[in-house]
């Protein structure tokens, strides 16, 4: 399944997200199947999961379910059950192979209201010329450093006029950069690129970034976004 996480909701943690999805499956009465053992609960598994704080057009999670149901039916009934800003976009029947195997990069947009556009331009050919840019994060496990600049497979900046959703007043730019980073481990976030393009060239955006998640999939080797991680479920199905 493919839902999106829009408005408000992208403040919504990722526990929040699994409670409103089991209460939905609840609501929408799908056969959903149970783990075993002393404390059974849903077998719906997540892959993927944006930050807290980031929209996603493209967020995944599977359902095990105890009989056969119809795709579309299911979107309808499920989507139905959820929040506004949780939208059910996709569901297809799981076929061979594993979805999260399939989620290879994300590809990103950020918004920065209010930024100088040739001060971001130069930025990024100097963030995407480096060999290496370390950034520091603090994780769970306390500080860590790692290399911002290896998983980003592209990075281009546009300005509003460029973009088909332009945003700021007429005396105010906005800055969009779009970017393809691959999966990595340790992972690489658009804060954490924003962060490296501050230390390579001392960008910093002059408002809070807005970010957006808009697909995550296999990289298709002739255009380096991704791709659909769903079409081969759908190849051969009765969607």
């Amino acid at each position: 399944m493919r839902y999106a996480k829009r408005g408000r909701l992208r403040f919504t943690s990722h526990r929040d997200i699994s409670r409103a999805v089991e209460r939905a499956v609840r609501r929408a009465d799908i056969p959903v199947a149970f783990s075993a053992g002393f404390s059974p609960h849903p077998r719906i598994s997540y892959a993927g999961a944006a930050p807290t704080g980031v929209a996603s057009e493209a967020e995944y999670l599977e359902i095990a379910v105890t009989r056969p149901c119809r795709p579309q039916e299911l979107r309808a009934a499920l989507d139905a059950s959820l929040p506004p800003g949780l939208d059910v976009l996709d569901v297809v029947e799981a076929r061979a192979g594993s979805l999260a195997d399939r989620l290879e990069g994300s590809l990103w947009e950020v918004r920065l209201p209010g930024a100088d556009p040739v001060a971001a331009e130069g930025a990024v050919k100097e963030f995407m010329t480096a060999g290496e840019v370390a950034v520091e994060r603090l994780t769970k496990k306390g500080m860590r450093n790692f290399d911002a600049r290896g998983a980003v497979a592209s990075l281009v900046s546009l300005t509003a006029d460029q973009d088909d959703h332009g945003e700021g007043g007429p005396n105010q730019s906005c800055v969009i950069l779009r970017m393809v980073v691959r999966h990595e481990t340790p992972a690489v976030r658009p804060d954490d690129v924003l962060m490296g393009l501050r230390l390579v060239a001392d960008f910093a955006p002059p408002s809070p970034p807005s970010v957006t998640r808009l697909a995550q999939g296999p990289l298709d080797a002739s255009t380096g976004e991704p791709a659909d991680p769903l079409e081969a479920d759908r190849v051969g199905g009765d969607q």
